[in-house]
């Protein structure tokens, strides 16, 4: 009886930081339109946990990763770091165990896509679902949103034939990108296909992968006006 009731409490525990975690992201994304809102954080924790279901890992840890992940992200705030700082002041005001704290702010601090020609390994398994759960949230049509909803926050041009694709070597060239809208499809969304960590998140990129190119074939075919009869 016991051992029943420390495991109840243990679990009750969990779900009581995760409701504050939810209420704290949501409150602090309300009205966010950039794509990056309370939605999109919702959708990667679910997906997010469906990968782990199959491929294993620590949940709260995940689902964790999965709600702090953006709460502060770089391309708003300027500096990589401020996310997994914030989560770590959050996650030690609920009295979460430090090495989960640990787990959960490297996860936040490694998570972006920083360039083509980058490379960001997660260490572990739990860092690896979290960053393939955040990146299937740019492929498909909520990622075709997702890249509208950005450029125009960034007053970018959706598309400018004379400005030629870049595949950014470095985080800086990426970080100081203005590229158009539909370069950023080939500068990032079309990349990420062969850049997940799961065998899980690969079977389900490969459906989203296949409607970016079936858009960007028809977007270019109407921009050339080759859909006029």
């Amino acid at each position: 009886m016991i051992q029943i009731m420390i495991v109840k409490d243990i679990f009750m525990n969990k779900a009581r930081i995760i409701k504050r975690i939810e209420r704290f992201v949501r409150q602090r994304l309300s009205g966010e339109g950039t794509g990056h809102d309370w939605w999109h954080v919702d959708r990667v924790r679910r997906i997010a946990l469906k990968i782990a279901a199959r491929e294993g890992g620590d949940q709260l840890v995940i689902a964790l990763a999965a709600l702090l992940h953006d709460i502060a992200d770089w391309k708003f705030h300027g500096d990589e770091k401020v996310g997994s700082k914030l989560a770590r002041q959050v996650l030690g005001e609920l009295k979460v165990e430090q090495a989960i704290i640990d787990q959960v702010c490297d996860i936040i601090g490694h998570i972006s896509f920083k360039g083509a020609g980058v490379n960001t390994p997660m260490a572990t398994l739990e860092g690896k679902i979290v960053q393939d759960a955040d990146r299937l949230d740019v492929l498909g049509a909520i990622g075709i949103a997702r890249v509208f909803a950005y450029g125009g926050y960034k007053q970018r041009p959706i598309y400018d034939p004379d400005i030629k694709i870049k595949l950014h070597k470095t985080f800086a060239q990426y970080r100081s990108s203005s590229s158009p809208s539909i370069n950023h499809f080939h500068e990032k969304l079309l990349l990420i296909k062969d850049r997940l960590n799961t065998k899980t998140a690969r079977q389900i990129a490969r459906s989203r992968h296949k409607f970016l190119e079936n858009y960007l074939k028809q977007f270019y075919r109407e921009w050339r006006g080759k859909d006029l009869a």
